[in-house]
């Protein structure tokens, strides 16, 4: 069972070439009894996708590309999504557990009561999108991900990790964000940042969050007024 690790930040990686353990190609995620087990899901084109009540256990999803994907108490334990475009994605109510998501594009996607545990999400883009009450209850890396204009309201990250992210019009709003750690990451363009007390940032990029608060508070420089 491998692992990634960016600084302090640890996260179990799915096990999906263990001895003994074969993958069955499916043509569908909607399993008997809302279970899909030992599975490989490739490079399907759908109009939409609609999963509730389903456990998701040790797969692959390669190349899946919808329209749009609703997602609604789906349970999610030793998966990879590889490759995939999930557009106009909803998922709530829900809890992923030990997941990759590597060069997915999850844009405008709205998350909501849903809970991580040792998930890394890897190359992927989620602008624009929105995460509410999104609760990591163990490790969570980000890593070379493009969050720009993202919102994570009243969540709480405090298991996480960003590593090289774009970062640009993020915002953060509420939520428990106590040890999240957002080092290697440019800052300056940050919103929501009475929300970030006490998460984990180097010296050098004090600069990068005075110049985001400063674009926040909208502050005059002196030297720009007339006369």
């Amino acid at each position: 069972m491998g692992n990634r690790t960016i600084r302090r930040t640890s996260v179990t990686l799915p096990s999906l070439d263990e001895p003994g353990l074969y993958l069955s190609h499916v043509t569908s995620l909607k399993g008997g009894r809302g279970r899909v087990t030992e599975f490989h899901y490739d490079a399907m084109d759908l109009r939409a996708l609609d999963l509730s009540d389903t456990h998701l256990l040790n797969g692959r999803v390669t190349g899946l590309r919808t329209r749009r994907a609703e997602l609604d108490r789906v349970r999610v334990d030793s998966v990879e999504f590889t490759g995939c475009d999930l557009a106009s994605l909803r998922w709530t109510e829900s809890k992923i557990t030990r997941t990759v998501f590597r060069d997915c594009k999850l844009m405008g996607a709205a998350l909501e009561d849903v809970t991580l545990d040792d998930v890394l999400f890897e190359n992927c883009k989620l602008d624009y999108s929105t995460l509410t009450r999104i609760r990591v209850m163990g490790p969570v890396i980000f890593s070379q991900c493009s969050v720009r204009e993202t919102t994570f309201a009243a969540a709480d990250l405090g298991a996480a990790a960003f590593d090289d992210c774009d970062l640009r019009l993020t915002e953060f709003s509420g939520g428990k964000l106590r040890g999240l750690d957002l080092r290697g990451n440019d800052l300056s363009q940050l919103r929501g940042l009475a929300s970030l007390r006490q998460v984990i940032i180097d010296h050098g990029q004090l600069p990068q969050l005075a110049e985001a608060l400063a674009a926040e508070l909208d502050v005059t420089y002196g030297e720009n007024l007339d006369g």
